[in-house]
């Protein structure tokens, strides 16, 4: 198996946090399978978002999902 075809088969994961008056409107992080996010890896103004979002659930956002993302 060549380097290019293991790439095709990885998957990766999101945790998902869906605003609750905004259909539209949700934040996003790169995670593990499990939800863990890595906050050193993420930029300063992501780790902002994902902190405030994870502040404000059930006020502004919904409970967190985790799901498959493109890679």
């Amino acid at each position: 198996m060549n380097a290019q075809s293991h790439n095709t088969n990885k998957t990766c994961y999101e945790v998902r946090f869906q605003s609750l008056f905004n259909a539209g409107r949700a934040l996003a992080f790169p995670s593990d399978a499990e939800g863990h996010v890595m906050l050193d890896l993420l930029s300063d103004r992501a780790r902002d978002n994902y902190l405030y979002a994870c502040a404000v659930v059930g006020r502004e956002y919904g409970l967190p999902m985790v799901r498959a993302s493109l890679c």
